[in-house]
């Protein structure tokens, strides 16, 4: 990475990228956005097949994250309860369970397929953590978790593969789950990031959301976008920014800007 800041604003667009975005303006037809969401646990199912547990890379977890499971605990080897909301097939999951001893992880994920994978793997212990499928807009968390029994809940790049209208069901599900005080911490797809101004123009869903050739959505997050879901739900906002990068591929002489949110919010 050649540099990174954060902030409240967005990235300022090139002239180029203006105008590219302001000529996509066409929407996917109504008919094939309705079978979009429909087979949308389909297409999740489909990636997993073709890309088994070889896509993302683990995710050795920031400092960030580190440290807020730390400011967790009110003494050094508390145990721990967390929700990986949307676990994929582990990447975030097995490399936090072996950094932290003391950590009890409940995850789940809207693909039967992935969850299989995270069953299958060496590190899987139903003594340490439990797994399950389930569509976070309609499942009931509390028929796997206890109420108000979770002290971490991350949400990593989840949000943004559900449509905008069901988003609010997530987060509301999320809630009942987690202890008073406690947080979410979020990490997703920010405004103008390179893969949202790399979507062609029929790839166009709405506002800030685009399906990928694969049939998946990706949904592009603001600060104020964000910050009004979680308020809606009874969350109080403790950060809430965009992360801004720009990867460098030296072989390809390439730079490309990426634009993250990173978020904290709080249940009272």
């Amino acid at each position: 990475d050649a540099f990174q800041k954060k902030g409240h604003s967005a990235r300022v667009l090139s002239p180029e990228e203006a105008e590219k975005l302001a000529k996509d303006q066409v929407l996917v037809s109504e008919f094939k956005q309705l079978k979009l969401e429909k087979e949308a646990q389909k297409n999740w199912d489909l990636f997993y097949k073709r890309n088994s547990t070889n896509f993302f890379k683990d995710r050795h977890w920031t400092t960030r994250e580190f440290q807020e499971l730390k400011a967790c605990r009110e003494f050094a080897d508390q145990k721990l309860t967390i929700l990986e909301a949307g676990c994929g097939v582990g990447n975030c999951l097995f490399p936090l369970l072996e950094e932290d001893l003391n950590i009890f992880a409940y995850a789940c994920d809207f693909s039967p397929r992935a969850v299989e994978y995270v069953k299958k793997n060496a590190l899987y212990s139903t003594e340490r953590c439990k797994v399950f499928q389930c569509d976070l807009t309609k499942d009931d968390l509390l028929d796997n978790i206890p109420a108000d029994s979770v002290d971490v809940v991350t949400l990593i790049f989840v949000l943004s593969a559900i449509h905008p209208d069901k988003m609010h069901l997530v987060l509301r599900n999320i809630y009942k789950v987690l202890k008073p005080g406690k947080c979410v911490l979020f990490r997703d797809y920010g405004l103008y990031d390179h893969a949202m101004l790399r979507f062609k123009s029929s790839n166009k869903l709405g506002e800030n959301f685009y399906v990928r050739q694969d049939g998946t959505r990706s949904y592009f997050f603001t600060v104020e976008f964000l910050s009004q879901l979680f308020k809606a739900e009874g969350y109080e906002e403790v950060v809430n920014e965009y992360v801004q990068r720009e990867t460098v591929n030296r072989k390809e002489d390439l730079r490309v800007p990426r634009v993250f949110l990173q978020s904290k919010f709080q249940k009272p």
